[in-house]
Parts: C-alpha cells; sequence; structure tokens
C-alpha cells in the first residue's frame, strides 16, 4: 500500500477514526494490527521478518537490562554485554545480507575467482527483497545499541516496542528514527488534536505535491533520456541528470514529509529527514541536510566507533570514506552504489584537505565569505558535485554511468536545450514548463525553510476560512496538475527498493 493510492486514502482515516474512539491502552494493539495491516499489503510473508526482528532485538533489549543490573562483576557484565549485542547485530545483518547481499556477493566472489582460474558455481537465490528491510532493521538495531550503551531502558512493554518497528507512517522508507524520540513518544498517552490534525494535512499536502506533481512528472523524461542514453546522448543527459536530482529529491522527501505529517495526526512528532539539501554550502553541509536519519545513525553507531576524528585527521578522513562506501553499499547491493558513495566521501573529504588552500585564496583575492554571490557560487558547485554522483545512483550499472558520463563531455550538441528538443522526450511543452514552474515553488520553499520560515505556522496564524480555501485549493491543485489518470504508471517512490 503506497502513499499515493487510494487504498492508503482509505486505510488511513479507518486507523484515525479508531485510534481515537477506543480506549487509550488498546491504541497500541490497535496501531500495531494496522501497522502490520499496511506492510502485509505488500507482500504478507516478510511481515514474518519484521517479527523476528522485532523479537530478537526486544529479547536482546531485556537481557541486556538484567546483565546490567545482575551482581557479576564489572568486567563479565561487558563482557556479557557485548556478546549479546554482537549476536543480535550478527542475526540481524545476515537477514539483511541474505535478502539484499546475498546474490550481489555470490556474483562477485564468482569472478573473483575465475580471474584466478577457479571455477566455482555459487548458487543464486531467488527471493523478493522485502521492502523496506534496511530502514526497519537499522531502526531495530539502534534500539539494541542504545540499550546497550546504556543510552536507555529497555522497552517491557513488547507491543509498544513492536509498535516502535513497525510504525506504518515512516516503516519502509523513513525517516529511521531513535528510541529515544519515538519510543518515547509511543509511551505517553496519545490524544486527538485539531492543531496535530491541521498540521499534518499540511504537510502531507506538501509531500503529495512533492510526488506526484513534480517528482513523477520529471520521472517521465529522466527515464525515457536515461532508457535511450546512446542516442539522446550529451545535453539531453546533462537536463535528465539535473532534473533526475530534482525527482529524488521530491520523491524521498515527499515520502518522508507525508509520513511526518501521517505521524502528526496520530499525535507522533517524527524528525524532519530533509532540510534545504540543495541550498548546501559544501558537500558535507549536503550530507548533514540530506537523509538526516540515515547520516546520523551512521554517525552515531559506525563513524564514532571507528573512531570518529579522535585519532587524527587522516584516520578521520578512513573513518568518513569507510562510512561513505558502507552508505553506498546500504542503497543498493551493486557496484554503482559504492562508487555512488565513494565519490561523496572523497569530495568531503578533499573538501577538509584543501580548505587551507581555499582560504588563502580567498584572502589573496579579497573575497568575502558572506556575500550573496560567493554564497551562490558554493551552491552551483556543491550541486554539481552532487549532481554527478547522481549518475550512479540513477544509471542500471556503473558501466553504463561510465558511457553516459563519457557522452557527456563528449557529445557537442547544447542546441537541444534551447530549440524544443527536449519536448519530445517523455514529456510535452505545457508539462515540462510546468515542472519547471513547480521547481521554482520548491525553491521558494526550501529559501525560506533555510531563513527559518515556517510556512504551515503562517498558514495556521490566518482565520479558519482562509485555512479551509488554502486546503481546498492545494487539494484542487494537486487533483488537477498530478500525474494520474490511465495512461499514468503510478510510481512507487524511489527508495521503497532500499
Amino acid at each position: 500500500m503506497s502513499f499515493n493510492s487510494i487504498d492508503f486514502l482509505i486505510f488511513l482515516p479507518v486507523v484515525v477514526l479508531v485510534c481515537f474512539l477506543i480506549p487509550q491502552k488498546l491504541r497500541h494493539v490497535w496501531l500495531l494490527l494496522a501497522s502490520y495491516f499496511f506492510y502485509m499489503s505488500w507482500n504478507a510473508q516478510y511481515a514474518l521478518l519484521i517479527l523476528a526482528s522485532t523479537l530478537i532485538t526486544y529479547g536482546s533489549g531485556i537481557i541486556l537490562e538484567k546483565i546490567k543490573w545482575s551482581t557479576r562483576s564489572p568486567e563479565r557484565k561487558e563482557l556479557l554485554k557485548k556478546i549479546t549485542a554482537a549476536c543480535c547485530l550478527i542475526v540481524n545483518l545476515g537477514i539483511l545480507f541474505f535478502f539484499k547481499y546475498y546474490n550481489f556477493t555470490a556474483e562477485l566472489l564468482g569472478k573473483a575467482l575465475a580471474r584466478v582460474s577457479i571455477s566455482v558455481r555459487i548458487p543464486a537465490v531467488d527471493v523478493l527483497l522485502p521492502v523496506g528491510i534496511s530502514f526497519y532493521t537499522f531502526q531495530a538495531l539502534s534500539y539494541t545499541l542504545d540499550v546497550y550503551r546504556d543510552e536507555i531502558s529497555a522497552e517491557r512493554n513488547f507491543f509498544r516496542y513492536a509498535l516502535f518497528v513497525s510504525f506504518f507512517p515512516q516503516l519502509v522508507a523513513g525517516p529511521i528514527e531513535r528510541s529515544k524520540n519515538l519510543l518515547k513518544q509511543l509511551s505517553e498517552p496519545c490524544r486527538f488534536s485539531f492543531e496535530n490534525v491541521r498540521e499534518g494535512l499540511l504537510l502531507m499536502l506538501w509531500g503529495f505535491f512533492l510526488k506526484i506533481v513534480i517528482a513523477d512528472r520529471i520521472a517521465a523524461f529522466v527515464d525515457t533520456v536515461y532508457l535511450n542514453y546512446r542516442i539522446l546522448t550529451g545535453a539531453y543527459l546533462i537536463a535528465a541528470t539535473v532534473l533526475f536530482a530534482v525527482q529524488i529529491y521530491c520523491d524521498f522527501a515527499g515520502y518522508s514529509v507525508i509520513a511526518m505529517g501521517t505521524a502528526k495526526i496520530l499525535g507522533i512528532t517524527l524528525m524532519d529527514n530533509f532540510n534545504s539539501p540543495y541550498l548546501a554550502l559544501s558537500v558535507s553541509d549536503f550530507w548533514r541536510r540530506w537523509h538526516i536519519s540515515l547520516t546520523s545513525w551512521f554517525k552515531d553507531y559506525l563513524y564514532i566507533p571507528l573512531g570518529g576524528s579522535r585519532k587524527g585527521r587522516f584516520r578521520k578522513w578512513i573513518n568518513q570514506l569507510i562510512v561513505f562506501l558502507v552508505s553506498g553499499l546500504w542503497h543498493g547491493a551493486d557496484l554503482s552504489y559504492v562508487i555512488w558513495g565513494g565519490i561523496n566521501g572523497c569530495c568531503q573529504v578533499a573538501g577538509e584537505a584543501l580548505k587551507p588552500l581555499r582560504d588563502r585564496i580567498v584572502k589573496a583575492l579579497g573575497l568575502r565569505r558572506e556575500t550573496l554571490g560567493h554564497r551562490l557560487m558554493q551552491m552551483v558547485g556543491t550541486f554539481a558535485l552532487v549532481d554527478f554522483s547522481w549518475i550512479f545512483f540513477r544509471a542500471e550499472n556503473y558501466r553504463q554511468a561510465f558511457e553516459i558520463i563519457k557522452s557527456i563531455f563528449t557529445s557537442d550538441n547544447f542546441w537541444v536545450l534551447f530549440d524544443g528538443s527536449l519536448y519530445t522526450c517523455g514529456l510535452d511543452q505545457p508539462n515540462f514548463q510546468l515542472a519547471l514552474g513547480c521547481i521554482l515553488i520548491l525553491i521558494a520553499a526550501d529559501v525560506c525553510k533555510r531563513k527559518g520560515i515556517v510556512i504551515r505556522k503562517l498558514i495556521a496564524e490566518q482565520d479558519w476560512w482562509f485555512q479551509c480555501l488554502f486546503i481546498a485549493g492545494a487539494v484542487s491543485a494537486i487533483l488537477l496538475f498530478g500525474k494520474w489518470g490511465p495512461a499514468f504508471d503510478k510510481a512507487s517512490f524511489i527508495y521503497f527498493q532500499f
């Protein structure tokens, strides 16, 4: 059941209505049942994987808590805690590896052995990748690690903990919530609030606008060009790559915002997963603003345990590269994702390594970093680097990505950007121009967010009739300009595959 489906528009009001009609003590059970129904609408049997991950991490938390309060020696306690946490990690990551990385690893191993003249046939497994397995696995593991670190106490209520792992708004594509935020809120009474409903609806409308009006419209152009990359060369690929950066942002941020809005209606506040990422002034700044829940997860549970920046500059750079390579692999079992992560890691390391040189150049030229022109130059440069890496993310494989890059730098057909040729690539002129207009709205909204202007609060300060007209107008605009109809193949959210 996808957010951009009629099924969900029926499912959500029923869940909300029942949730606030039944007694408070039953709401966790109801939301848990609703969350499992939501997930099982894709593939019922894979709900067993969420249940297995829930049981393992819940049991690990209880064991860790008992070890903590036992009368054993501190050294013995620490050893038992490490063994418990390690077993939990191995089992959960083992499940993730089997479903997501087994075939990829088997293929790489087979090719490596073939290069040394060893012929070994490693059998592949024909399994469907469970939707959102990377998201809920990381969320469950963060709970175990937090209990291990004594940052939280183990949750004793199994139904509440199971809801934390499977909470349907953010179950399949994040944000990856922490127990210190979501689990804490689930333990508090959940009361109906008109303010929460209003804010939730406004968030959902913005998310649907990003997904249905912008991302799905741009996808028609991007898919056409990338599918015919040997014919639509050079400038076509430049335009498609720039628009893909917008598509993936609107697609993923759209899901996250709809998730935030859905949870808000139920009285739960999820973390904001995006903070105007394309207004970043550097690649490192971009990754503080993009997929914040995953970036912070890797920082807390991989980068810092590796040593962070505590063991010198060179070790810090190695740790950063490891984190980005692992992040690339998290996104997909293909070398193209690893290369994508490596490019972003190298850009971040290079940015830090070259900072003293950049400072000297800025000083020598008498430039002022606080000026609008300088900041725009930084934004454009950062976007160019990030967008270049997106080629490996969007291409079918790394070989295709290199062909596309070669075509971009060797084809000389920039006139197609101005002679109307782009209107023949999946989007006609009115739809292409509408997409560009919507992108301007997106930029304006991100600028407001960057400046701390919360548009939802401005709307909430208006009279009730204005709020009603605004919501009605927004719904009408989405219905009018969204990608609907029998000719439209409803697009799944891009991050479902991860």
